[in-house]
């Protein structure tokens, strides 16, 4: 929602410039998807590692949260 009232300013201020930014934004989004799903995949990895490293220490008994 706030987003959309900060685009209604710009439109308000500088409509050509809000228009530009409309027809701009879903390209942007298709240019930076590869990037988040990257990111999705090394935060799995990340997690995976981090439980592989912390499995003894569950098997084990150690401080539970």
């Amino acid at each position: 929602m706030l987003g959309f009232v900060l685009w209604l300013f710009l439109l308000f201020l500088c409509w050509p410039l809000a228009l530009l930014a409309l027809v701009l934004y879903p390209l942007f989004w298709l240019i930076t998807l590869p990037f988040r799903l990257l990111g999705i995949g090394v935060d799995g990895l990340f997690a995976l590692l981090r439980a592989v490293v912390m499995l003894p220490a569950r098997i084990l008994g150690g401080p539970g949260r």
